[in-house]
């Protein structure tokens, strides 16, 4: 997910304590790292959504799924976890068109944003399904068949009474350390300060093994947005942390 557009709603000031809390047994999803409400979509994304999902879309189903028939070949497989309006995610498929992304997104508008986006780029190294991640990741990813997974600007449930609901939580980086291929990574950004910590103090209790000492610098492939670059210019802070599993 990038600066543009959380995948998770932003917390309100009022107390919701109804609204379906992330579990950390993953069986059980009664807690959830997101809210699903109704979006606005524009005419542009409708269009495209209703086009390019029988294309590129892939329906949930809890089974594994073949990932190179997916894509129709071989190459690595990277897991996006809430894209947000997809701007990211299609610059990063773009400038590398010799790796496969599977996006994972619940909310229609960005999910229709980023069909808009991969095809007036005929990007053809991305899918989408339009699902909770965690479902997806539990059910649908075969175990060592990624090379990486990114959680980019999760909603970082400021509130300290929130923070069960966090897609960041020990059961959720055992899960994904189970899918990653062995020297794959598990890439997550935030721009709030606590989240970072929280997601390294978490990553560094796991079997995953740091990439850095600390807080990683910002590779290469994750490309900042207009508004992270905005927020730097303001003084706010971005932290990466980029953990893999051990050979």
């Amino acid at each position: 997910m990038n600066v543009t557009a959380r995948s998770a709603a932003t917390e309100t000031d009022t107390d919701n304590d109804s609204i379906p809390l992330p579990a950390h047994r993953f069986s059980s999803r009664s807690i959830r790292s997101f809210v699903l409400r109704q979006g606005r979509m524009s005419p542009a994304q409708c269009r495209h959504l209703d086009e390019m999902m029988p294309k590129i879309g892939i329906p949930y189903r809890p089974e594994p799924l073949d990932l190179t028939a997916a894509f129709g070949r071989a190459a690595p497989k990277i897991l996006e976890i809430g894209f947000g309006m997809g701007e990211t995610t299609a610059k990063i498929a773009t400038a590398n068109p010799e790796i496969d992304y599977l996006g994972v997104e619940v909310h229609g508008p960005g999910v229709g944003a980023l069909c808009k986006l991969i095809a007036e780029g005929n990007i053809t190294n991305l899918r989408i399904v339009q699902h909770d991640a965690v479902e997806v990741l539990r059910d649908m990813i075969p175990d060592g068949a990624l090379a990486g997974v990114h959680v980019f600007f999760p909603d970082p449930w400021r509130k300290a009474r929130h923070h069960k609901r966090r897609l960041i939580q020990p059961d959720f980086v055992d899960l994904t350390a189970i899918k990653l291929a062995p020297g794959g990574y598990l890439h997550c950004a935030t721009d709030w300060e606590n989240y970072a910590e929280w997601m390294l103090e978490t990553l560094s209790a796991s079997t995953l093994e740091n990439t850095a000492d600390g807080f990683a610098p910002r590779p290469a492939y994750r490309l900042p947005t207009k508004f992270e670059h905005r927020g730097l210019r303001l003084g706010h802070g971005v932290w990466d942390v980029v953990f893999r599993r051990p050979q």
